[in-house]
């Protein structure tokens, strides 16, 4: 299964702030050996965050849902949750104890909507002040708060997809090579992508920079450590004999 994340807000769109989830997830994820596949940024426009969470729900990957699942007037996420669904929106009986618990009668009117779930939704535990998020098939809800999404990101990979965690994750490896153009290069790329199917070939070029002062190619291979291995040795004894210089990274 591959795992994306949605994160939402005008705020980020409009840089009043800046996102934090998504280094935060990668890091999540790097410590179970998973990676991230895609992410989407969505304003808090009802029809977008509709159709962006129609495609979640469809798409069969694990997703992560960031922000607007509070009570304010601009928090759209459960909402369209459900519309997207085609469910309705229902207080979860458990999220609404919570709710009540910690707040009691000021619970009422407003605070209990944050406990309204599409219907057959499951509570995400939120280890900060008991408000829960959900979760609706593979697709999953926390609030935008960082000290309350990790921990409760954390809680639903260690509880539902530890199946998935690889103790030999993937790696990255590379090499650069000193005044190379891509279009010179191009059919050694589509050699060494077709003699190793299984590792995915990246090539970043660069004009120089304060680094490298002269235009350069940084080449990296990405898979199982092994493998890549053997093909960065490989690429390495290509390019000399095409007559590049090779620097390592930093």
């Amino acid at each position: 299964m591959k795992i994306g994340a949605i994160i939402i807000g005008d705020e980020l769109l409009s840089g009043k702030r800046q996102d934090k989830h998504l280094q935060a997830l990668i890091r999540i994820l790097a410590a179970r050996g998973l990676n991230l596949a895609w992410a989407d940024y969505v304003g808090d426009d009802p029809a977008r965050i509709r159709a962006t969470l129609e495609r979640a729900f469809a798409g069969g990957d694990v997703v992560f849902s960031f922000g607007g699942i509070g009570a304010t007037p601009d928090d759209h996420t459960r909402a369209c949750a459900a519309q997207a669904l085609g469910l309705e929106l229902a207080v979860h009986p458990e999220a609404g104890a919570l709710i009540e618990a910690r707040f009691g009668a000021d619970a009422y009117p407003h605070r209990i909507n944050m406990a309204m779930f599409p219907q057959g939704s499951r509570i995400i535990p939120n280890p900060v002040n008991q408000i829960a998020g959900f979760s609706h098939g593979d697709v999953h809800f926390v609030p935008g708060f960082p000290a309350m999404a990790w921990p409760m990101i954390e809680w639903v990979l260690d509880e539902q997809y530890r199946h998935l965690f690889n103790d030999s994750p993937d790696v990255e490896q590379g090499v650069i090579a000193l005044n190379a153009r891509e279009g010179d290069l191009i059919t050694l790329m589509q050699d060494f992508s077709q003699r190793y199917p299984a590792l995915k070939l990246s090539s970043l070029p660069s004009f120089g920079n304060d680094t490298i002062p002269q235009m350069h190619i940084d080449f990296g291979f990405t898979g199982q450590r092994q493998l890549v291995e053997i093909a960065l040795a490989e690429w390495r004894k290509a390019l000399t004999a095409a007559g590049y210089t090779l620097q390592e990274r930093a």
